[in-house]
């Protein structure tokens, strides 16, 4: 199928990559083409050539296909004149699944505007409960077309999968038996001409299930519910609302501040007493997870274990540790006033928030009204200091400190048993920072040295 090939790789990030070690492995030949000009070879291999700058004219001849990275759109000329000349044209999870071995467990999959990597996540460890050979990644963490980066590996029971839109525009044939669509708020508009094409492109997930496969998505939000329709398989919603309806759908899960039920299966209670989970952002993550991992055949008995044992991911809302009786929080993934408004609605009150950075233009009001009640002071930070402060004055006090390290030290004094000190900062952080990871990365050793 591979060996002696040729394919054409476009884009060299983290899926291009792995795709291009795929092919390799399998005895390909592939041509990497990567429009930087300034690209290089991720690795050394003798069958690997690399080719930076404009995308040569016709660039597909003599190839067996073309694989295209999720950050290269689909639409580019060059590559719709690759595809009306008859070249195969896919994306990476295409390559992935058309590559995985006899044997090999389903796909799960996991997509929406929010919410994707924890859901993604907390669905791994669901399943890893029950069945611990099972792959988790995506466009999170390990690139699917890395799952077999050893071709002697034994195929995976599970592979829990995060699918971007981008990574679904590339999806033909490629089947993910247990769909997740977890919510739809415009975004990419750089990369799509409408938010209706946005949309198009998140319901690639449903295209190719297989008939024993299973849908569930937020009966809460329009948007997805009409979506959905598009699936041809059975489709089973969530809710926060006891008292919508089931119509349409196969089944329901109803969910409540710190458990949920599953109106199917047995109608299984499942109790979130996780810090990991907290917030009613979280409740849903958590029945789309439970929900993907009932229908795949868990037992229930596993998914509440896994509930209450799951981490979280770094840097949202990861609680780092309690300083007599002050619990720090580490929400650095934060980076718009949207996402620090998800932050806030998690705790009840006594908030000491910690925010600033690099302002993206949004304004803070929203922020300031959930604040109301909440918040008992803000301690600014970076470059957008004074506009948070200004947005605040007269709800709370504000305290000025320029940078994370007095803000911490700040927090640290103010701070009594049973508050929160939580970093949400609502803006990016390349004014002081390299990404989000080293502010979030930051905060924890500040906070650890306490």
């Amino acid at each position: 199928m591979f060996h002696g090939k040729t394919f054409v790789v476009i884009g060299l990030g983290k899926s291009g990559v792995g795709a291009a070690k795929l092919l390799l492995n399998r005895g390909a030949r592939v041509l990497a083409l990567d429009e930087k000009a300034d690209a290089k070879a991720p690795f050394e291999h003798p069958n690997l050539t690399l080719r930076a700058g404009p995308l040569p004219a016709r660039f597909w001849e003599g190839a067996e296909a073309v694989v295209v990275s999720p950050g290269v759109p689909l639409s580019k000329s060059e590559i719709q004149a690759a595809k009306a000349a008859g070249a195969q044209v896919y994306g990476e999870i295409e390559l992935a699944w058309r590559c995985l071995p006899k044997g090999a467990g389903p796909v799960l999959g996991v997509t929406g505007t929010n919410g994707k990597s924890t859901t993604t996540a907390l669905l791994g460890e669901l399943v890893k409960q029950h069945a611990p050979n099972t792959f988790v990644g995506g466009n999170l963490g390990t690139a699917l077309t890395l799952a077999y980066e050893d071709p002697q590996r034994a195929p995976y029971d599970f592979h829990v999968v995060e699918l971007s839109s981008f990574q679904l525009e590339g999806m033909v044939q490629a089947q993910v038996k247990g769909a997740a669509l977890l919510n739809l708020q415009p975004d990419h508009l750089d990369r799509y001409a409408t938010p209706e094409d946005y949309g198009k492109a998140k319901a690639r997930i449903f295209a190719e299930q297989p008939k024993d496969g299973f849908a569930v998505v937020n009966g809460d939000d329009p948007n997805v519910v009409a979506l959905s329709r598009e699936a041809h398989v059975p489709v089973y919603a969530f809710t926060l609302d006891a008292q919508r309806t089931s119509a349409g759908f196969k089944g329901m899960a109803v969910g409540g501040p710190a458990k949920f039920l599953l109106m199917f299966a047995g109608n299984d209670v499942f109790k979130l007493r996780n810090r990991a989970l907290r917030g009613t952002h979280n409740v849903q993550n958590a029945m789309a997870a439970a929900m993907l991992a009932r229908l795949a055949g868990i037992p229930s008995e596993a998914i509440q274990k896994g509930l209450d044992v799951f981490p979280g991911l770094p840097h949202r809302l990861e609680s780092i540790r309690e300083v007599n009786g002050v619990e720090y929080v580490n929400d650095s993934k934060a980076t718009n006033v949207d996402s620090a408004l998800v932050a806030l609605k998690a705790f009840p009150g006594n908030v000491w928030l910690i925010a600033g950075g690099k302002g993206k233009g949004a304004p803070y009001a929203p922020l300031v009204e959930a604040a109301r009640g909440v918040v008992k002071g803000v301690l600014t930070l970076g470059q957008d200091a004074p506009a948070i402060a200004e947005a605040f004055t007269g709800v709370c006090p504000v305290h000025a400190c320029q940078t994370l390290e007095a803000a911490v030290s700040k927090a640290h004094g103010l701070a009594t048993k049973g508050d929160v000190v939580l970093l949400s900062p609502a803006c990016a952080s390349y004014d002081q920072f390299r990404h989000f990871e080293h502010r979030g990365d930051t905060f924890k050793t500040l906070v650890r040295q306490l």
